[in-house]
């Protein structure tokens, strides 16, 4: 059987291993697999074999200036699309498996109009964020907003990713809804019960979807000694991890900053995936590390940790807070997300948002502070 898995980064980032992980699984199983991606970046060697560029850099910077001035995100790279869609053709896969196809790099409309041109050829779409059946965001939850569930308009969430100028979600939710439905043989899935439960109020609700939780490449993330703590002076401190691609302020990059401020001299903050500028700003007791891409150190890394904390607000899932665990590290995140229930599954701990203070009884009782 041919595979065909398109995601927006390929072998980088949580949903760039997850496909490389599952060309490696449907490899093994004697299929042909290749994994169209759009963004720029590192290709590990090692998979370079799946991968198929879509477009150019050139192209994602003027899908994401359309984006910027006239809120057009998943609307442009037209060029590289028809480039695409004509190698995609040759290729003739019997299953097309969807994972992030926002990212500036490629048309849905022209993606999704091949797809029913094709009744026969099963596809299959991981829902890994909110996009897919919003007017504009990714996520809704800070914004407390459920104008999804009818009809987007009026986006109050324009300056937050895809960032733009000028209000079109209301044209962009009636492409969406028309694009996206009538799909022949489709089928969704969801990394957690609580994404699931709100595609299944939006107007993807025609599609079966299946929850499938994320998984992890458990010979990589174990209990994994190394020199960390003495590379970085840590031997003697209690340290509290938080590890994200991207840190903002729905990742909880501030309540990392306010829980600096409450801690004592024992313990030290840890953040991998901050930008200079960012390491730059950290307390004194904050170390700062730039984003890897390779699982190896960060397994290291999760296990120098004597705490793992997510304070994501917003989230389909928490890989990062499994593979923590994995690594035989206690994890604390917050209510009322995804993060919730997989910590539940997993093993972690919950706690309200915000209530730092609950945060450090915890530690102090469970004796990571000792």
């Amino acid at each position: 059987m041919k595979i065909l898995l398109i995601n927006s980064v390929c072998g980088t980032g949580s949903t760039g291993r997850i496909c490389t992980d599952l060309a490696q699984q449907f490899e093994k199983e004697g299929h042909t697999v290749k994994i169209a991606y759009g963004r720029h970046g590192y290709v590990p060697d090692k998979f370079q074999k799946y991968a198929v560029r879509i477009g150019t850099d050139l192209d994602v910077k003027l899908h994401a200036l359309q984006t910027r001035l006239f809120d057009g995100h998943g609307f442009g790279s037209k060029n590289a699309t028809k480039k695409f869609l004509e190698w995609a053709d040759q290729y003739n896969p019997d299953l097309v498996w969807l994972h992030n196809i926002h990212g500036y790099y490629i048309n849905v409309e022209m993606l999704f109009a091949w797809l029913k041109t094709r009744p026969n050829m099963q596809v299959k779409w991981t829902l890994h964020d909110c996009w897919a059946f919003t007017g504009h965001c990714a996520y809704f939850t800070m914004a407390n907003c459920n104008k999804w569930q009818t009809h987007c308009d009026n986006c109050p969430q324009l300056r937050q990713y895809p960032a733009s100028w000028l209000d079109n979600s209301q044209s962009n939710f009636d492409r969406k809804k028309a694009v996206f439905t009538s799909v022949k043989n489709m089928q969704l899935i969801t990394p957690s019960k609580w994404l699931a439960d709100l595609v299944k109020q939006s107007f993807l609700k025609e599609y079966p979807v299946e929850v499938v939780y994320n998984t992890i490449d458990k010979t990589i993330f174990k209990p994994t000694p190394s020199d960390f703590r003495q590379k970085h002076g840590l031997e003697n401190k209690k340290i509290i991890l938080g590890v994200a691609s991207t840190w903002d302020e729905r990742k909880g990059l501030k309540d990392f900053m306010k829980l600096s401020h409450m801690l004592d001299d024992k313990y030290a903050i840890v953040l991998v995936g901050l930008t200079d500028k960012q390491m730059k700003s950290l307390p004194k007791n904050c170390l700062g590390i730039k984003r890897t891409n390779s699982p190896q150190e960060l397994a290291e890394i999760y296990t120098a940790a004597d705490v793992f904390f997510n304070p994501s607000l917003e989230e389909t899932f928490g890989l990062t807070t499994v593979e923590a665990l994995s690594c035989g590290t206690a994890a604390f995140v917050y209510k009322g997300t995804a993060c919730e229930e997989i910590s539940c599954e997993y093993g972690g701990q919950v706690i309200c948002p915000g209530k730092l203070q609950e945060l450090i009884m915890c530690l102090e009782k469970s004796g990571a502070a000792s």
